[in-house]
């Protein structure tokens, strides 16, 4: 029996942003793999196992959805939003590299889903209307020294930035930390978004400027995104939008 292994991105929330190629990919699963509540955002059948693991454990978790596929199951790994963005398809192609010979050769496909930074800027109208980069604020795969770096460096180009992992009970500061370096680099007035939990019912979007940007209002469901010198909202409305050209 020949096993397959499809990598699949859920969307940000919402049952509705759920792509139809990742619905039928699911439903063909023999075994469902994935974090907890992503795994209980998702229906999973009686002929299907259920198999979660800790937030931390992606490289293992990729590890063993691999020897199942090998063994002949029908595997499906979930990440929340896009499998490739942050996420668990980097996880398993890494564990595909450093694992026995016979992974490489395994039938492994990925579907695309929705980001959350496409979510929010979706609600939001379109900030990420012109050149725009991710971040993930997360040191605990890099040093916090080379996202210092990053953040810097993205702000002196002009990026709008999606920061993702803003804060989590093991960073409390390091979002506060980055808005100072993002304050000596960007005018004050600078466009910040907190966008939290986006798509599901407890949704929360908040819209600051950097100067007052207060980063308690943030936790792991939250996407940060700061915008660029040209951001700006639409008075009156919830709008907000990066044009697609910028002056000579």
């Amino acid at each position: 029996m020949n096993g397959r292994l499809v990598i699949i991105g859920i969307g940000p929330g919402s049952a509705g942003l759920i792509t139809p190629d990742a619905h039928a990919a699911l439903a063909t699963a023999t075994d469902v793999i994935g974090y907890g509540p992503y795994l209980n955002r998702i229906a999973i059948g009686v002929h299907q196992t259920r198999h979660a693991s800790d937030n931390r454990e992606e490289i293992e978790r990729g590890r063993h959805a691999l020897a199942l596929c090998e063994s002949g199951r029908a595997v499906a790994v979930v990440s929340s939003g896009d499998a490739g963005v942050f996420a668990m398809a980097s996880a398993v192609f890494e564990a595909i590299e450093t694992g026995p010979e016979t992974w490489r050769t395994l039938n492994v496909s990925v579907i695309p889903g929705i980001s959350a930074m496409l979510a929010v800027s979706a609600k939001l109208g379109a900030p990420l209307g012109h050149d725009f980069c991710a971040i993930s604020l997360s040191d605990n795969l890099k040093p916090w020294s080379l996202v210092c770096h990053r953040l810097r460096l993205a702000a002196q180009a002009g990026f709008v930035m999606a920061l993702y992992n803003a804060r989590s009970r093991a960073r409390p500061d390091r979002l506060g930390e980055a808005f100072d370096i993002l304050r000596s680099e960007l005018p004050s007035d600078t466009l910040v978004v907190f966008a939290t939990a986006i798509s599901r019912p407890e949704e929360r979007v908040e819209i600051s400027t950097l100067a007052d940007a207060d980063q308690t209002l943030a936790d792991m469901r939250t996407l940060v995104l700061i915008g660029s010198a040209e951001t700006r909202r639409i008075r009156g409305t919830s709008f907000l939008y990066t044009p697609r050209s910028v002056p000579a």
